[in-house]
C-alpha cells in the first residue's frame, strides 16, 4: 500500500507545473495536410513548454457546427476553434470586411490592404475576448454550380449557399436577386447532393478538401469573395497559461499561420488545376457584368454598414487602401508604357 502511495505521489510530482490543455475544434479533415501541420505545431508547443501547454485538436467537424463549438467554448469543454470570420462576426462584426463580395480584384490587392489592417482587426478580436495568431488566406472563393453562369441574369433565382449566421452574405446575395439558403458548413455537401442548393462559393482548395467538387459541374471565373481562416482561443483559458509560455504559444502559432497564409495561396493554384482535370468546366464571366454586380454590391455594402454589419469608418479606410493600391498600379502601368514607347522611338 505504501509503495502504491509513493508511485501515485511521484506521478503527481512529475506532472508539469500549471499544465494547461487547449482543446481546439476544427472542420479540417483528419489526415489532411492542414491537420498534419496543425498537429506539428501542437507538438512543438508541448516540447518547448516542457508539457506545460498541450493543444488537442478535434478535427473533421466532430464537435459540430460553429454555434455548437462556441457554446462548448462558453461552458469550458472546449477552449477554442479554427474559424472563418462569419463564426465570430457577432462578437466582432469588423471581421466581415475582407469577405465582402467583390471587394478585392486580386490577391495582391488584398495583401496590400491586409498589411495595413490585419493588426487592427486582430486587436479588435482580442478586445472581444478571443486570442488569435493571425489570419490565413484561403484565396478567392469562386462560384461553383451545376449550370453554367456567365452573367448576372444567370444568378437570379438560384439557390445559393450562405454560411450559418452570415447576415452580410445573406443580404449581399439577396441584393443580386439570388435565393440565399443558410446552412452550416458541415451540411453543404448534402445540400448540393439533394438539390437544396444550386450554387456555392468556395476556394478551390477548400472545395477539394471538403469534397464539394464531386457535386458540381462548372466553376465561374469570378473572384467573388476573399476567404480566410484563423484560430481563436478563449481569452480566459489563454490567461491560465504563464506569461512565458503564452509567448511560446504565440511565437509557434503565429509562425504556423504565416506558413498557412503562404501555403494556402500556392495550394489554391494547384487545386484549381485539379478541379479542371477532374472534369469541371471553367466558365468565363463577362467583364461588363462583373462591374454591374460590383455596383449593386457597393450600394448593398454601405447599407449593411449603416445597419451595424461592420464599422462604416473601417470600411472607408479599407476602400482608401484599395484605391491607393489601384492608383499605384495604374501609375506603374503608365510608367511602363512610357518607357516602352520611348524605347521603340
Amino acid at each position: 500500500m505504501k509503495k502504491l502511495f509513493f508511485i501515485v505521489l511521484f506521478s503527481i510530482l512529475s506532472l508539469p507545473a500549471y499544465a494547461v490543455t487547449l482543446k481546439i475544434a476544427t472542420v479540417t479533415p483528419e489526415n489532411s495536410q492542414w491537420m498534419k501541420d496543425m498537429r506539428a505545431s501542437a507538438k512543438e508547443v508541448k516540447e518547448r513548454t516542457e508539457g506545460r501547454v498541450q493543444i488537442k485538436y478535434y478535427g473533421g467537424g466532430i464537435m459540430g457546427n460553429d454555434t455548437k463549438v462556441l457554446g462548448r467554448i462558453r461552458i469550458g469543454t472546449l477552449q477554442g476553434g479554427a474559424f472563418t470570420p462569419v463564426a465570430l462576426a457577432d462578437q466582432y462584426p469588423e471581421l466581415n470586411l475582407y469577405g465582402l463580395p467583390l471587394i478585392f480584384n486580386s490577391i495582391e490587392e488584398a495583401a496590400y490592404v491586409r498589411e495595413r489592417m490585419d493588426d487592427k482587426l486582430q486587436k479588435g478580436l482580442e478586445d472581444a475576448g478571443f486570442v488569435s495568431f493571425g489570419f490565413a488566406s484561403g484565396g478567392f472563393a469562386i462560384v461553383m454550380s451545376n449550370t453554367p453562369i456567365d452573367e448576372l441574369e444567370d444568378l437570379k433565382g438560384k439557390k445559393v449557399w450562405v454560411p450559418e449566421g452570415d447576415s452580410v452574405s445573406y443580404d449581399s446575395m439577396a441584393a443580386l436577386s439570388l435565393s440565399p439558403v443558410t446552412l452550416p458548413l458541415t451540411d453543404v455537401l448534402t445540400g448540393l447532393q439533394t438539390g437544396l442548393i444550386d450554387i456555392v462559393a468556395m476556394s478551390p482548395i477548400g472545395a477539394l478538401v471538403l469534397q464539394w467538387h464531386t457535386k458540381v459541374k462548372y466553376i465561374t471565373e469570378l473572384p467573388l469573395v476573399y476567404t480566410m481562416g484563423f484560430m481563436a482561443i478563449d481569452e480566459r483559458a489563454f490567461k491560465k497559461i504563464s506569461a512565458a509560455d503564452q509567448a511560446i504559444v504565440r511565437e509557434v502559432m503565429e509562425a504556423s499561420y504565416r506558413n498557412f497564409d503562404k501555403a494556402n495561396l500556392d495550394d489554391n493554384e494547384g487545386a484549381r488545376d485539379a478541379l479542371i482535370n477532374a472534369g469541371i468546366e471553367s466558365v468565363p464571366f463577362e467583364p461588363a457584368q462583373h462591374e454591374a454586380i460590383r455596383q449593386v454590391l457597393e450600394r448593398s455594402n454601405r447599407e449593411i454598414g449603416k445597419n451595424g454589419g461592420f464599422s462604416p469608418e473601417l470600411y472607408e479606410e479599407m476602400l482608401g487602401y484599395i484605391s491607393e493600391f489601384r492608383s499605384q498600379q495604374a501609375a506603374s502601368a503608365t510608367g511602363y508604357k512610357s518607357v516602352a514607347g520611348a524605347a521603340e522611338e
